[in-house]
């Protein structure tokens, strides 16, 4: 029961703080631990495809079992100390592996710009969530740069680590995030990590493909509770969710994009080169910037109903057991 409360105490804590620039933040170490860790490991292991392959599981293999050993021994020293005291450092980690408001911080933030008329700073707004080039993006390629990064967002950044903090609470849920931020830092196909960075990524599509197909689950489910084309959504992610060469990204985006009747995706540019996506969804409308408005709300309505999921599924797995 612990965990369950934690669970929902953090996210509460996460909807009304959002991530405050002056605290630290387990993401931001986790960073900082990879960056120190990288050429290291480059050193150690000879500069072949078959040595970087090698050195990334180390990296993998070392940051997410020192997450879950280092939370463990956190949360075990502070019910030593007291149960109320595991109970606030709990709720705090399950608070800090959550991002539901901050991106809706940010992608806002996109949308202020682009209701001004000042497509620059959109552009520059829009370049601090995602991972493509945004230089010469038009109104709409930022506005649905946007929408998309909020609809992959909802299960990397929320809904997926929901589902392991109701798993394994904060050692797990904090695990997860050891591996989203590797993916995000070196899970790229270029020339520097397509090997350093390939057991990265494929941690990450692993752990990610049952909470990315809940996520897309929850957001047909929400569409109509937040105002949007339920029938839509759930249309356009049966046509639509496997359209990816991620296995898990295509999720969420065709629900969002069948909600809100946009496409998303289609051709983007990372590091230079043009990558050839798939389009989801169907134009009933040109997109706009109140989409990222919609698209934000759709998220919250989500991820509260994966929440409950989560929390309930929980409830009766320890009421199976005997331990309520």
């Amino acid at each position: 029961m612990t965990t369950i409360l934690a669970l929902v105490i953090g996210f509460a804590l996460d909807a009304v703080l959002g991530d405050p620039r002056w605290l630290p933040h387990p993401v931001v170490l986790m960073g900082r631990a990879i960056s120190a860790l990288e050429p290291r490991l480059r050193a150690a292991f000879p500069p072949t495809q078959r040595g970087l392959r090698a050195a990334g599981k180390v990296l993998v293999a070392v940051l997410v079992i020192s997450t879950f050993v280092l939370t463990s021994a956190v949360l075990w020293l502070s019910g030593f100390v007291s149960p109320w005291l595991r109970l606030a450092v709990e709720s705090w980690l399950s608070y800090q592996a959550l991002a539901a408001c901050e991106l809706r911080r940010q992608t806002m933030a996109v949308r202020s710009e682009l209701l001004r008329g000042d497509l620059p700073a959109a552009r520059k707004a829009v370049s601090m969530v995602v991972g493509r080039e945004t230089a010469h993006l038009d109104e709409a390629g930022v506005a649905r740069a946007a929408v998309e990064t909020v609809a992959e967002n909802a299960s990397d950044g929320v809904i997926a680590p929901l589902v392991f903090l109701a798993v394994g609470g904060a050692p797990l849920g904090l695990a997860y995030k050891a591996v989203n931020t590797m993916d995000s830092m070196i899970g790229y196909k270029n020339e520097r990590y397509l090997d350093f960075g390939r057991a990265a990524a494929l941690t990450d599509d692993v752990v990610n493909w049952l909470p990315a197909r809940f996520a897309g689950v929850c957001i047909v489910a929400a569409a109509p509770l937040a105002g949007l084309d339920g029938a839509g959504a759930r249309r356009v992610w049966r046509s639509d969710r496997h359209k990816s060469e991620s296995p898990n990204a295509a999720q969420t985006e065709s629900a969002m994009a069948g909600a809100l009747g946009i496409h998303l995706n289609g051709d983007a540019t990372y590091f230079g080169r043009v990558v050839h996506k798939p389009q989801l969804g169907v134009d009933t409308r040109p997109i706009e910037a109140d989409d990222i408005r919609r698209a934000g709300r759709l998220m919250y309505v989500a991820c509260v109903l994966a929440l409950v999921v989560c929390a309930c599924a929980r409830m009766a797995v320890l009421l199976a057991l005997g331990r309520m």
